[in-house]
């Protein structure tokens, strides 16, 4: 499996990178991860090519209006697309202003993690903990309880 975390923005406080740190090192062992990041364009258009550049495989928007999701259900996304031959996923994070409709069109599916917004930089630690989440879930690791 091939799990690419495309992101605008770079991540600025230590604390961040060393908790998304943490997580790539446990996901590397059962997947290929990969961290994108996009430079904060002019305007939403211009990051939203820069995305699409870097997006393959079966993408995944992140977005408050998306569907909820619980840990279960996130790990059955995963599983159910390599049961039918896909193991290439881009995630994809927007800026504090969102996504542009260039990118939510080619997405496959749109996850909430919760009708709350949170910045930018803590949501790629919750998605790196979700991502470790799901392959605990589905290789039975006691992690996920």
């Amino acid at each position: 499996m091939k799990i690419k975390i495309i992101a605008v923005g770079k991540l600025k406080e230590k604390y961040w990178t060393m908790a998304i740190q943490e997580y790539v090192k446990r996901i590397s062992r059962y997947a290929k991860i990969e961290i994108v990041e996009v430079a904060e364009g002019k305007s939403l258009q211009d990051e939203g090519q820069t995305i699409l550049k870097n997006a393959s495989g079966f993408v995944i928007v992140t977005d408050i209006k998306g569907k909820l999701v619980t840990s279960e259900e996130f790990a059955k996304i995963f599983s159910a697309q390599m049961i039918n031959g896909i193991s290439e996923f881009s995630i994809i994070i927007g800026s504090s202003h969102g996504l542009h409709a260039s990118v939510k069109s080619i997405a496959t599916l749109s996850v909430s993690f919760g009708r709350i917004t949170y910045p930018h930089q803590l949501m790629r630690v919750i998605l790196s903990e979700q991502i470790y989440r799901a392959i605990a879930i589905n290789n039975n690791l006691t992690y996920h309880k």
